[in-house]
C-alpha cells in the first residue's frame, strides 16, 4: 500500500535536513573546482566519497567512463534513475549551474533511498553520475553502455533565472529543448610562399571564409527557430604562408531531430562548394547529436501535483522552445523522462546560463536552497512512481505511443 502524501513529504523534508551540511559541501566544492567534460575527477570523487560514507555501495568509473559513477538502493519492483551532472564551462566555470544539478539529484537519491528503507517499499532507486553534458554527451555514451536498461523512468532538473515580474517563481515542469549536433569541418589546401609564388598554393583560409560567409547567408533560408553558430578555430600559421589547413567548428540546432538532419546536409553542401571554389577539399568530423527533449506527460503531471502540494510555484509548461540543448534529450527518446527547470535568483536583469553572473548565482546559498526544494518534489515524484505499478505502465504506454507515432511520420 502506498504511504500517504503527508508522510512522504515529512520524511523527504527530514532527509534533506539531515543531509543539508553534506549536500551544501557537495554543491560548494564542485562550484569552487570547475572541471571540463570528462575531466570531472574532483566532482566524481566528492560525490562517491559522500555516498560511501553514508553506507551506499558505489561503482566508480562506471560503464567504462572514468568520471561516471553509479549507486543503487532498494530491491525488486520498479527502477527509477536520477541523473547528476557536474561538468563546467571553459573560462566561466559553473555558469550553467551543474553543481546545483548534482546537489539536487544526490539529495533526491538519498531521500528516496531512505524512504524506501524506512517504509519497506518494494522498488529501486539509482543515482547516475553523468559527465560531459556541455561537450561530449556523457549520457549518450551511458545509453550505449546499457546504463538505462531496465529503467522505468529518469528524472533530473536544471537551474534557470527567476524573473519575478513575469510568471512563476518556482520553475517550469516541461521545458522544451532543441536537438543539436556539432561538426568540425577541416579544409585542406596547399602551402606556398604568399609573396613569392602564391599561385602555387591552394588557400584553405579562402575556403573556410567562403564557407562561413555562405552559412551566414544560409541562415536566412532555414526554417524558423533553427540555430547555426560557428567559429573559425584555425585560420593558418603565418601570414606569409598560404594556409594549407584551416578548421571551422559549428553547432546546428533545431526543434526536432529530423529538421536538424536536413539542415546538416545543407551545411555539408555549402562547405563542399566553398572548398571546391578554392581548389581545396574538406572533411567532416561529427559529434554525437543531442536529440530534442521529450518529457513524459504522465511524469510531468505527477511532479506538478507534488509541486502544488509542497507550495512550489511551478508552471506546467511554456509554449516556446529553448535555444539550449541537452543530452538528456537522448535519454528522453529511450525511456520516460522528466527534466524540469527550477529557478534561482540571479543578479542583474534577465541573465541566463553561460554568463558569469549566473555562475555566481549557482554558488549562492539561495541557489542551493532552491535546488533542494526542487529535489524534494523530484523525490516525491520518484517515490510515487515506484509505489504505483499502474502509473509506471501508463507512462510506458504513453512513451511507446509517442515514439511509434514519430517513427511512422
Amino acid at each position: 500500500m502506498a504511504i500517504s502524501s503527508a508522510v512522504i513529504q515529512q520524511d523527504l523534508a527530514q532527509s534533506l535536513t539531515t543531509h543539508e551540511f553534506d549536500l551544501w559541501n557537495v554543491s560548494q566544492g564542485i562550484h569552487a573546482n570547475p572541471e571540463l567534460a570528462f575531466e570531472e575527477k574532483f566532482a566524481h570523487d566528492t560525490i562517491c566519497d559522500l555516498l560511501e560514507k553514508l553506507g551506499y555501495s558505489v561503482t566508480r568509473h562506471a560503464y567504462g567512463i572514468d568520471t561516471a559513477f553509479e549507486a543503487e538502493a532498494g530491491s525488486g519492483g520498479g527502477l527509477i534513475v536520477y541523473n547528476a551532472e557536474y561538468d563546467a564551462l571553459p573560462g566561466i566555470g559553473h555558469a550553467c549551474g551543474h553543481n546545483l544539478i548534482a546537489a539536487s539529484s544526490v539529495a533526491a537519491f538519498l531521500a528516496t533511498a531512505e524512504a524506501l528503507k524506512t517504509h519497506e517499499i518494494v522498488g529501486r532507486v539509482r543515482l547516475l553520475g553523468t559527465p560531459a553534458e556541455e561537450d561530449g554527451g556523457g549520457k549518450v555514451a551511458l545509453l550505449k553502455a546499457g546504463a538505462y536498461e531496465g529503467v522505468d523512468a529518469c528524472l533530473m532538473g536544471h537551474p534557470g533565472p527567476r524573473f519575478p515580474d513575469r510568471g512563476p517563481r518556482g520553475g517550469v515542469v516541461v521545458a522544451r529543448c532543441m536537438a543539436r549536433v556539432g561538426v568540425v569541418a577541416t579544409f585542406h589546401g596547399v602551402n606556398a610562399h604568399a609573396g613569392n609564388a602564391p599561385w602555387l598554393g591552394r588557400n584553405a583560409l579562402d575556403a573556410v571564409v567562403a564557407a562561413y560567409t555562405s552559412i551566414a547567408m544560409l541562415r536566412q533560408q532555414t526554417i524558423p527557430n533553427q540555430r547555426i553558430h560557428a567559429i573559425i578555430s584555425k585560420g593558418g600559421d603565418k601570414p606569409n604562408v598560404i594556409p594549407h589547413l584551416t578548421e571551422m567548428q559549428l553547432f546546428v540546432r533545431s526543434e526536432t531531430d529530423a529538421d536538424m538532419k536536413s539542415t546538416c546536409q545543407r551545411i555539408v553542401d555549402t562547405c563542399e562548394g566553398a572548398a571546391k571554389a578554392a581548389g581545396c577539399s574538406v572533411e567532416f568530423k561529427w559529434t554525437e547529436s543531442y536529440k530534442d527533449l521529450q518529457c513524459s506527460d504522465t511524469i510531468a503531471d505527477t511532479f506538478y501535483a507534488h509541486c502544488q502540494s509542497q507550495g512550489l510555484d511551478y508552471i506546467r509548461s511554456i509554449p516556446t522552445v529553448s535555444g539550449a540543448s541537452t543530452d538528456q534529450g537522448n535519454v528522453s527518446y529511450a525511456l520516460p523522462s522528466l527534466h524540469p527547470g527550477f529557478f534561482i535568483d540571479v543578479e542583474g536583469t534577465q541573465i541566463g546560463p553561460h554568463h558569469p553572473l549566473f555562475a555566481r548565482a549557482a554558488g549562492s546559498r539561495s541557489g542551493f536552497e532552491d535546488s533542494q526544494r526542487f529535489a524534494q518534489a523530484m523525490a516525491a515524484t520518484g517515490l510515487e512512481l515506484l509505489q504505483d505499478d499502474d502509473l509506471r505502465k501508463k507512462l510506458w504506454a504513453e512513451h511507446k505511443k509517442r515514439f511509434s507515432a514519430e517513427n511512422s511520420d
